[in-house]
């Protein structure tokens, strides 16, 4: 896990629309395409108090990229997963990891006119409210068309359309496979798996006019959720400031949820998250301290963060097993990082859910370390998180250790 993230603008031009090269012909497209992959190993592990859940996966990504011809390339990425060790506690915890099989997470076609890029497919998305997450074995991934346009000034505007969902696994110790049930970014919310038989459009802007500003606003709305809900809409809006003098580093963001839900069961009155982050640092130093609130309407659901396990962009997460997104959740978290080099980062939080009307509060500690070998092992990276969540009446600690190299 790297500590430090790419702005969601700068992912969704580099990785959706980065086929820059050109070929004459359709041959030559093919023959000046991209191979692309990964083989991973992840060996995870949780103490429940009880039990002691253990998994190790494997797995391979390839990914092939045409060169660009009169604007249009095609791209197909394919995921196996497999785990060739997990004892039954670690099948009883670890559903979304255990999943062997294989998938073709990405077939789309592309086409870029100027500053505006166009796909048609299954793709992995990375929108404020729609977006594939990474964190497991297997990515997931999205059936259905989006379109990026950067012709305004230091803006990024995106549109897009899903009808299908492709999961991390089926839950049933299989690979996932594209469906009409769309898992979500938060916790309450995605043990539902929604049915959206009309499927879901989103759109988002996000503008650094200012100089160190970053402002961030987005919609989705999902239709006819199966046996649900008529309606689930989303609105996010974040601002988020960075800034600098000499060594010095400083920030400030706030981010704000609002949650619509459509028909007459009142199981599911709307509600919303505020929150905010400050951010210090020096030199390779950096601190930060979060707040989150989740109004206190009791609508069963908390507040939905988006479709996809990547739309999870709350301040006050902990790495591993804390979510800010229940019904009347106060969460406060506090945390450092330090670069001890150019490749090598490490860092500390600690975060505290506290539901006043439940009368539960937890705590959760953890520890995050990642390196990026150099040299003739360039390519291969390693990242290592520990939590404690003793306070925590679901558990008590968790252990993730990734290997990655990348090609």
């Amino acid at each position: 896990m790297k500590l430090a993230k790419l702005s969601l603008a700068a992912m969704m031009v580099a990785g959706l629309a980065s086929s820059s090269f050109a070929a004459d012909t359709l041959a030559d497209a093919f023959k000046n395409g991209k191979v692309n992959g990964a083989v991973q190993g992840y060996y995870w592990t949780k103490d429940t108090g009880n039990t002691t859940a253990e998994i190790f996966t494997t797995g391979l990504d390839l990914s092939y990229e045409t060169a660009k011809l009169y604007g249009f390339a095609f791209k197909g990425t394919f995921q196996s997963s497999s785990s060739p060790f997990i004892n039954q506690d670690g099948r009883d915890n670890y559903g979304d990891m255990h999943g062997s099989g294989a998938v073709l997470s990405e077939a789309y076609l592309s086409y870029t006119l100027g500053k505006t890029t166009a796909l048609v497919g299954r793709m992995y998305l990375d929108t404020p409210l729609v977006a594939s997450s990474g964190s497991r074995m297997t990515k997931q991934s999205f059936e259905g068309a989006a379109i990026i346009n950067t012709d305004l000034p230091d803006t990024t505007l995106i549109a897009g359309y899903v009808q299908k969902f492709q999961d991390r696994t089926d839950g049933d110790g299989n690979i996932g496979k594209f469906k009409r049930e769309f898992g979500t970014g938060s916790g309450v919310a995605n043990d539902l798996h929604p049915e959206i038989e009309d499927g879901a459009f989103t759109v988002a802007a996000i503008n650094k006019s200012i100089t160190g500003l970053t402002l961030t606003a987005a919609y989705v709305q999902a239709n006819d959720l199966k046996d649900i809900m008529d309606r689930l809409s989303i609105a996010y809006a974040e601002a988020d400031y960075k800034g600098k003098a000499g060594s010095f580093s400083y920030g400030l963001a706030a981010q704000y949820y609002d949650n619509d839900f459509g028909g007459n069961d009142t199981t599911y009155d709307a509600n919303n998250l505020w929150a905010t982050k400050l951010s210090l640092g020096y030199d390779a130093f950096g601190a930060y301290v979060a707040y989150s609130k989740v109004n206190d309407k009791t609508n069963g659901l908390g507040v939905v963060s988006g479709l996809g396990g990547g739309a999870d962009l709350a301040y006050t997460g902990s790495p591993i097993m804390s979510s800010s997104y229940e019904n009347d959740t106060e969460a406060y978290k506090v945390g450092a990082t330090y670069a001890i080099m150019k490749n090598a980062n490490v860092g500390v939080s600690y975060t505290v859910n506290d539901i006043d009307s439940a009368d539960y509060e937890a705590a959760f500690a953890a520890i995050e370390a990642d390196y990026a070998f150099e040299g003739a092992l360039n390519g291969l990276n390693t990242a290592l998180i520990f939590e404690d969540g003793s306070k925590d009446a679901s558990g008590k600690n968790a252990m993730r250790l990734n290997v990655n190299y990348k090609f």
